[in-house]
């Protein structure tokens, strides 16, 4: 199912009962199911700027070490950061690893690396377009925030 946005068109794609994908731009094949209209209404809420905890069942498809990056990742509160590093410390592996597993993110947003920075900056970003997506979700999540970390 696809949905326009303040950062393009995205589609959120469901199997076997969970979001498994989604991905930037409007898909070919629409269905809606009951589930993807959740998201959908989730994800038009969230970009309404409501405090929205998404409640989707998700399932990933990576490996056993991405799983553990991205359910890191879905422990960061909306409104605040963690660095490649705190995510190496949680889940294993090395802040080079984390970043790796966030480019592989099959469900960004909803598994929200965009919520993972460098120690010294923003880091970076291959969703939507890059840095700029990112600047926008940190700071619809939470513009004091997103704003110290242009500094």
């Amino acid at each position: 199912m696809s949905l326009h946005t303040p950062i393009g068109d995205i589609t959120v794609s469901e199997e076997d009962g969970s979001i498994v994908a989604l991905d930037w731009g409007w898909g070919r094949d629409q269905s809606q199911t009951p589930l993807l209209r959740r998201a959908a209404e989730q994800l038009q809420a969230y970009f309404d700027g409501d405090a929205v905890a998404f409640d989707l069942p998700l399932a990933p498809a990576g490996t056993a070490y991405r799983r553990r990056v991205w359910a890191e990742l879905c422990r960061i509160p909306r409104g605040e950061t963690r660095t490649y590093g705190d995510i190496a410390a949680a889940a294993g592996g090395s802040a080079r690893s984390v970043g790796q597993a966030n480019q592989a993110n099959p469900i960004p947003i909803l598994i929200p690396c965009h919520r993972v920075v460098a120690g010294a900056g923003l880091g970076g970003y291959t969703g939507g377009s890059g840095l700029p997506t990112k600047r926008f979700l940190l700071d619809l999540e939470g513009p004091a925030r997103a704003a110290a970390m242009l500094l």
